[in-house]
């Protein structure tokens, strides 16, 4: 038996908690929301799926009351504001950081041996927030940014060479924004072939520059933030965790020496199974890359540092 809780019934956090009860990754789903019948009338539509699809999973739709979550394994964060078109992850913080610390104190006092999954943006400050409000150890409390980057990176890829995407390798490390992630294009590959021998260098750098605004692509689009695929990501990670996949997943955890970086959140390729995210991997980066990701280290503290600045933390 699985539990887990999805926090904010918005966009993502509905779209996660459906993939979650489709998938049958977990026996129970809590969907939570502040807005009253927000979550309840989501999940409900959900469970008139049920019977469509042969799925059986618990679905249980409420509206802030945390002590129907207790006892979950995964608690995944989506709440606070949307992005709307012009607007950075950062303009996000003020209001965004009330709301996560908030929630994180109603996660841990009903679930304390939960892992925390955070979507919320501005997420490596969310996640840095999260971790300092929760003290839970590093392993259970980390971000989504990583995986979502990194498939936006694989879509991009494989619509540049004409592959199947799923045979496409790449992640994103970095911050999660569009001037701070870092697609590691030396390691992207094909079928296990670099991808510098199907693109150039300025196709690759097209790649590249196309992954970065990803999401602000799908804002000016959309007109709010995109939803099925960080839904699916944060998803993704959880269904990683639950099933103790071990799969190497860029995410957002708090650094303890690795790439000579402390007491900061940012995302580098992770092990995740079911202690969550279990090992930090340091890959071998380019000189090129490796200035690139001093620099998103430096514009991440930046961020972060409003935190102290503005007595949230």
């Amino acid at each position: 038996m699985s539990k887990v809780t999805v926090v904010g019934a918005g966009n993502v956090g509905a779209t996660c908690a459906n993939i979650l009860a489709i998938k049958e990754t977990a026996s129970e789903v809590v969907l939570i929301d502040i807005k009253e019948g927000l979550a309840e009338g989501k999940i409900l539509d959900m469970f008139q799926t049920e019977t469509l699809l042969d799925i059986d999973t618990k679905l249980t739709g409420v509206t802030n009351d945390y002590s129907k979550t207790a006892g979950s394994d995964v608690v995944v964060i989506t709440s606070g504001i949307p992005r709307k078109p012009g607007m950075t992850r950062e303009e996000l913080i003020g209001t965004n950081a009330g709301i996560v610390k908030n929630v994180i104190e109603s996660v841990v006092k009903y679930s304390p041996d939960a892992i925390i999954l955070i979507v919320s943006n501005p997420m490596d400050t969310m996640t840095y927030l999260a971790a300092k409000a929760s003290g839970l150890p590093r392993n259970r409390v980390f971000g989504m940014g990583g995986a979502l980057d990194s498939a936006r990176f694989k879509c991009y890829l494989s619509k540049a060479i004409g592959a199947n995407i799923n045979e496409i390798e790449g992640m994103v490390i970095g911050g999660h924004g569009d001037t701070t992630m870092i697609p590691v294009t030396s390691l992207a590959t094909y079928k296990g072939i670099p991808v510098s021998k199907f693109l150039n260098a300025d196709e690759i750098k097209k790649v590249v520059g196309e992954t970065m605004v990803g999401g602000a692509t799908l804002t000016g689009l959309l007109g709010t933030s995109a939803w099925y695929a960080p839904g699916a990501a944060a998803a993704y990670i959880v269904e990683a965790i639950l099933k103790d996949q071990k799969k190497i997943i860029p995410s957002c955890v708090a650094l303890e020496g690795e790439y000579g970086q402390n007491d900061i959140c940012i995302g580098v390729p992770t092990i995740i199974g079911r202690n969550g995210a279990e090992k930090v991997l340091e890959i071998e980066l380019s000189d090129e890359e490796k200035k690139l990701f001093e620099a998103s280290v430096a514009a991440v503290r930046k961020t972060t540092s409003i935190l102290s600045e503005s007595g949230i933390l």
